[in-house]
């Protein structure tokens, strides 16, 4: 899961750019990139956070009236620097290329475009692969005359062909246009919009609709499945083409977890949808009939749906863990290790809201469970009397092979163990779940022309048919392949509640 931006301006785009990526910072924290263009590329790219990636004397440099923006979440590679986007291919024209999913047969594609279509692509990442499948496709056609729609769509379609997994993909062809496409499945999301500056129409293409609000971009609509939209330079003109005809079966997790409170995907209020989540899970905790004195939410994404829950109880709500928001979100981390560690730095308790209290805390999910297990120790050290758990999204029980760093079933909690186990884990007095039903129709009923969503970490079902068994060993084994090559052995560190019992990661 990364944020991605593309921006077709008139004359210097970076500014937007940058400002798009602090929009959409929640989706990646690993590293940033910008690529922009005046006649030639111009590149920055680092390690951390977008505000520390650049700077003035960087900003200066990237002229040009395109560009592309990267904010990246790490679900594949090593963690070096070449692996960090937008990538740059030489021909044909020129090409920048960033992306947002995962391609689970990116190790294997990376080896045929070596031996097949004479490539090398020289990072682990699958940015490179996806840029290096394009351009031979295009290549391929001799567009001597310049890039047109039709050379575009059987681009895309090759990427389709070749490409399995999920992923959402802009690109900036040098004096040729720029160009946007969704997965067959749309399962990661994008949208586009427009903007009047004089009498040129300015272009944007992002993973969430807050980066246009902010900006000041008019919305146009969200990228089908299967859908490649050009917009040519010369003409300025907008081409819009359905390339690959599947069902529409958008992530579920990013209305749960990832995804900003205030956008709008795929017709979905993400606000609204985990009001709805929050209403749900509020029946279930009620018929419980349990003696609840305050809600607390887990923050940041728990908040929406917690308020949902203490009103449908009648309970009050209060901020009883206050967040730290200078420390990165703690699931896309990169490394158990990392992420165990920085829990206590980035929440804390308010004593004055929780001692002497049965309290209920609300969560967004429970994945790996250490995180949880935590926060309810920090609660009953500042003197709750009963602590009861609730995450408003079912057990995480699968591995995620479309953009979510759920790489192997040994590091989730509920993949194995009981709701039962997991409570005495993490020590709360009770502990509940949303339902899948629940947050299928809390999202849907936002758009009802949906009929599907990916659910796969929660129902084991990966509706794009292309995922077995054999499938998910060779990705939890290439996962922790990748974690021993950059040292991250502690990443995999077991921990046991009791011998026989836990073992997680």
């Amino acid at each position: 899961m990364c944020g991605i931006v593309g921006i077709y301006g008139q004359d210097y785009v970076a500014q937007d750019i940058y400002d798009a990526l602090i929009t959409l910072q929640h989706r990646g924290q690993d590293a940033a990139g910008i690529v922009t263009f005046d006649g030639k590329f111009h590149v920055r790219k680092d390690f951390g956070l977008v505000k520390e990636d650049f700077h003035t004397r960087h900003m200066q440099k990237l002229t040009g009236y395109a560009g592309v923006g990267f904010t990246r979440y790490a679900t594949i590679g090593t963690g070096a620097i070449d692996e960090v986007q937008p990538f740059i291919g030489p021909a044909p024209y020129g090409v920048v290329i960033t992306h947002n999913g995962n391609l689970f047969n990116s190790h294997e594609l990376k080896k045929e475009i070596f031996e097949k279509d004479h490539r090398l692509v020289n990072s682990d990442s699958d940015g490179e692969v996806l840029l290096n499948i394009f351009t031979k496709a295009l290549t391929n056609q001799n567009p001597k005359n310049g890039i047109k729609p039709e050379h575009i769509w059987k681009a895309v379609e090759s990427v389709y062909k070749r490409a399995h997994g999920a992923y959402s993909v802009i690109s900036y062809i040098a004096k040729q246009g720029m160009v946007a496409f969704r997965d067959p499945y749309g399962i990661r999301p994008m949208l586009f919009g427009k903007r009047q500056n004089g009498l040129t129409t300015e272009y944007i293409f992002a993973s969430e609709s807050v980066t246009l609000d902010i900006l000041g971009f008019e919305f146009i609509d969200d990228i089908k499945p299967g859908e490649a939209v050009f917009i040519e330079e010369s003409t300025r003109k907008l081409y819009r083409k359905k390339i690959a005809n599947k069902p529409h079966i958008p992530c579920i997790f990013e209305y749960v977890y990832f995804a900003r409170p205030d956008s709008i995907m795929d017709k979905i209020s993400v606000y609204k949808a985990r009001l709805r989540m929050g209403r749900k899970l509020a029946q279930k905790i009620k018929a419980a009939k349990l003696d609840i004195d305050v809600v607390v939410p887990v923050p940041d994404s728990s908040r929406t749906a917690a308020l949902e829950v203490a009103e449908v109880l009648g309970v009050k709500y209060r901020e009883g863990l206050v967040k730290n928001r200078y420390i990165g979100r703690t699931f896309i981390m990169a490394g158990q290790a990392v992420r165990k560690k920085s829990i206590r730095y980035k929440q804390n308790t308010m004593p004055l809201e929780i001692k002497g209290q049965n309290v209920l805390l609300v969560d967004d999910s429970i994945v790996r469970g250490n995180t949880s297990r935590q926060i309810v120790q920090m609660v009953k050290d500042s003197g709750a009397k009963k602590i009861y758990f609730a995450s408003y999204y079912p057990p995480v029980i699968s591995p995620c092979l479309y953009g979510i760093d759920i790489p192997t079933r040994e590091e989730l909690i509920a993949a194995n163990n009981t709701v039962e186990e997991i409570r005495k884990f993490l020590g709360a007095d009770r502990l509940f779940y949303g339902a899948v039903k629940d947050v299928f129709d809390s999202c849907v009923e936002g758009n009802q022309k949906l009929k599907d969503m990916c659910m796969a970490c929660i129902d084991r079902k990966y509706r794009t048919g292309d995922i077995d068994e054999k499938v998910l060993k060779t990705a939890a084994e290439g996962r922790l392949a990748e974690k021993a090559c950059c040292g991250a052995d502690e990443a995999t560190e077991e921990i046991f509640e009791e011998p026989g019992q836990l073992n997680l990661l």
